[in-house]
């Protein structure tokens, strides 16, 4: 079976960490998959929003496989299949597959079952809607293993939640539970494990009916913004509305409006 399955149903890109027997651990074939399904839902048109989970009910991901991946990072194993080969050839797949330094500006939901650690974490906190399995748990443990989590950790969790919350998190290694990480502001909702799918799509749905291009220019800007001054911030959201008030969706959205119909969008 292969690491990564693939689909797209109703402008909705559905990606499954698909490695079970090792709780969805990155090994370099997932890390080559991520990467280049991020880049086909940014050129498809027809996709409008995506959902990343994990098989089973054990493990969203659970981070990097370090029998496979990291000795091949740190030099410790020499490349051995077509994937390898890829990584050492590219190494912006790994950046990529986390989209750290790749921006998709498409929304993308999580849906967390089981455990969301290291890279699964990181992964996650790339995302930008999560809904959690009610016994799920998040955490970075590298720390515990004389690492750091260099998958976008270090600048995105402090700006994900209260600065001594990321600081414990990151410093201790421990891990937190799903209403911990929902009182934290890190995950959208916490739903019992058999009913997480159900409120992910609910969202990527509700979503995917939304003008395309004003969805996939609020998420622009907001990336595009984070971190400038105010004054950068309303230049960018100034470009962005230009470019969103001009297209055809914004004639048809309030025409649909007015004529009491479902609206024809065509991200245009």
């Amino acid at each position: 079976m292969p690491a990564l399955l693939f689909e797209v149903r109703n402008h909705i890109a559905y990606l499954t960490l698909n490695r079970p027997q090792v709780h969805n651990s990155m090994n370099p074939e997932l890390v080559v998959a991520l990467a280049e399904a991020w880049e086909r839902i940014n050129a498809d048109d027809d996709i409008r929003t995506a959902i990343v989970t994990g098989t089973g009910d054990k493990a969203f991901c659970a981070g990097a496989d370090l029998g496979r991946l990291i000795p091949l990072t740190t030099g410790a194993r020499q490349a051995d299949d077509e994937w390898d080969r890829k990584i050492i050839a590219n190494k912006h797949y790994i950046g990529n597959s986390l989209l750290r330094g790749y921006n998709v500006y498409k929304p993308i939901i999580a849906a967390v079952n089981g455990f969301c650690i290291a890279g699964g974490m990181e992964l996650m906190q790339a995302t930008d809607l999560r809904v959690a399995a009610d016994h799920a748990s998040f955490g970075l443990q590298e720390v515990k293993w004389a690492l750091v989590p260099g998958g976008g950790s270090l600048p995105r969790l402090a700006r994900q939640m209260p600065f001594c919350k990321a600081m414990e998190i990151l410093l201790t290694g421990n891990r937190i539970d799903a209403q911990e990480a929902w009182r934290l502001g890190l995950v959208n909702y916490v739903e019992p494990a058999a009913q997480v799918m159900a409120k992910a799509e609910e969202l990527a749905t509700t979503i995917a009916a939304n003008g395309p291009l004003a969805v996939r220019k609020i998420k622009e800007a907001v990336l595009r913004c984070s971190g400038r001054p105010l004054e950068d911030g309303f230049k960018i959201e100034n470009e962005i509305a230009r470019e969103v008030f001009s297209s055809q969706d914004a004639r048809e959205g309030p025409r649909a409006f007015m004529e009491k119909r479902k609206p024809n969008y065509t991200g245009r």
